[in-house]
C-alpha cells in the first residue's frame, strides 16, 4: 500500500482539514492545523508531501521519525501542528485497513466512557450564570470559562474581585453538581496570577489554566505555593522534550497536549504515558474541529490518566460553521450526563462528509486571534 494523494481544505470557522489517499482505495483524515496560522501549516503539510508519496502509510513511527528528524531544523508549532495532522491521517487509515478503531491498536480501551467539558462566557467572559444553565440542560456537568480581559503585568483588584463573582455565580447556582474549570489564557502575569490563584482557591475549581505563559513556566513552582488547586498547562507546547521539563519540576498536575500542534497521536500518547510516571493527569486540548476532537477521544480511550476531555461544540469561535457540520453521524459526540461514549467504529471513529468539505473549503478562512491593549497603551496577552 502507498500514499497517492494529499489534499488540503481550509474551512470555517478556523480549521485545516487534511486528506490522506492511498492507492488501494483507503482514505484517511487529519486536522493540521494551528489557530490564526493556518496558512502557514498549509505551507508546512506541503514541504512534507513530497517526502511522503509513495510510502506505506502503516510504517507511522517511522514517517513520524522521517518528518521530525529529518530536517536540520526541527520542532516549533507550525511545523508540529503540520506532523500532527499527518500522523492522525496516517491512524485512520491504519485502523481502517484492520477494522479496528485506533485506540485498540495503542492496547485497547481502558475506559466505558469519557467525561467532556464545555466551554461558557467567550473571551472577554460574561454572562456565565446563563450561560451554565443552558449547558446544564443540555447534558454538560463541567465547563471552563476565561478567567479575565486584558490583565496588566500590576493590575487593580477591581478585576480579580469580577473574576471572583462570576465563579461564585456558577458555584452558587449548582452547588459541585458542575465541575468548573478557569482559563487564565496565559493572559495573566506572575504577579497577579498568584493573586487570582489564591482568591479561586475558596471555590475548589477543578482546574486553573496557564496562569501563565510557557515562556515563564519557572513561575509556576510560586503559584503552586499560593493555591491547592490543581495547576493545567501545555497547550503551547509541542513534544515529549517540551513537556520533560515541567514533569522533572513537578509543579503541573494537568497536561494539556493539542493533538493537532503537540505531533499527533503518536507523539501524545507518549508524552500521556511520560506524565502517568509522573503521577499528572491528562486533559488534551482541543478547541478544534471534528477530526481533531475524534484523535483525541481515540488517544483517551487507552490512557488511564486521561481524565477529561476539552471539547469546541458551540464554542464562542465556531462563526458559521460547528463540528457537526462536517461529519456524517450527528450523534458521534453526543454527550449525555456530561460523558461521550468511547466510539467502535473503524480508524478515527468519524466518516467525513466531503461533500460539506469541499463547498465549505471554497469559502476558506482567514482568521486571526484579536491583538489587545492594556489601559495605558502597551500589548496585552490574549
Amino acid at each position: 500500500m502507498k500514499i497517492s494523494k494529499i489534499n488540503l481544505y481550509k474551512v470555517p470557522p478556523r480549521w485545516l482539514f487534511l486528506e490522506m489517499e492511498t492507492d488501494e482505495g483507503f482514505t484517511g483524515w487529519g486536522e493540521p492545523v494551528m489557530e490564526g496560522k493556518a496558512d502557514t501549516v498549509k505551507a508546512a503539510v506541503e514541504e512534507f508531501i513530497p517526502f511522503l508519496i509513495g510510502k506505506d502509510p502503516r510504517n507511522i513511527e517511522d514517517l513520524w521519525q522521517t518528518m521530525y528528524r529529518g530536517f536540520f531544523y526541527r520542532g516549533g508549532g507550525e511545523v508540529m501542528s503540520a506532523i500532527s495532522g499527518i500522523d492522525q491521517a496516517l491512524w485512520d487509515i491504519k485502523g481502517q485497513v484492520l477494522g479496528v478503531p485506533i485506540y485498540e491498536l495503542l492496547g485497547g480501551s481502558c475506559r466505558d466512557k469519557l467525561k467532556v467539558y464545555s466551554w461558557v462566557g467567550g473571551d472577554r467572559p460574561s454572562d456565565i450564570k446563563n450561560g451554565a444553565k443552558k449547558l446544564y440542560e443540555t447534558g454538560c456537568t463541567a465547563i471552563k470559562m476565561n478567567a479575565t480581559e486584558e490583565l496588566h503585568y500590576i493590575d487593580n483588584f477591581t478585576k480579580i474581585d469580577a473574576v471572583s463573582q462570576r465563579v461564585a455565580a456558577v458555584r452558587e447556582e449548582f452547588g459541585y453538581k458542575m465541575d468548573i474549570g478557569v482559563d487564565f489564557h496565559g493572559r495573566v502575569h506572575k504577579p497577579m496570577a498568584k493573586v487570582l490563584a489564591k482568591e479561586l482557591e475558596q471555590y475548589h475549581l477543578m482546574f486553573i489554566e496557564e496562569p501563565v505563559l510557557t515562556e515563564n513556566i519557572e513561575a509556576l513552582r510560586e503559584i503552586a505555593n499560593h493555591t491547592s488547586t490543581p495547576i493545567a498547562t501545555g497547550e503551547r507546547m509541542f513534544s515529549r522534550w517540551d513537556f520533560k521539563k515541567i514533569l522533572i519540576d513537578g509543579y503541573t498536575d494537568i497536561i494539556q497536549p493539542d493533538l493537532s500542534h503537540a505531533g499527533g497521536i503518536s507523539e501524545v500518547k507518549k508524552i500521556a504515558s511520560m506524565s502517568e510516571a509522573f503521577d499528572v493527569a491528562l486533559a488534551p486540548h482541543c478547541p478544534l474541529g471534528p477530526i481533531a476532537l475524534a484523535a483525541c477521544v481515540q488517544l483517551d480511550a487507552c490512557s488511564p490518566n486521561a481524565f477529561i476531555q476539552e471539547q469546541s461544540l458551540g464554542i464562542h469561535y465556531n462563526k458559521g460553521a460547528d463540528l457537526l457540520d462536517y461529519i456524517e453521524d450527528k450523534n458521534t459526540f453526543k454527550f449525555e450526563n456530561g460523558f461521550i461514549q468511547i466510539p467502535n467504529g473503524a480508524g478515527l471513529g468519524i466518516k467525513v462528509n466531503k461533500a460539506k468539505v469541499l463547498e465549505a473549503a471554497k469559502i476558506g478562512h482567514n482568521w486571526k486571534n484579536p491583538v489587545w491593549r492594556n489601559y495605558d497603551g502597551t500589548v496585552a496577552e490574549w
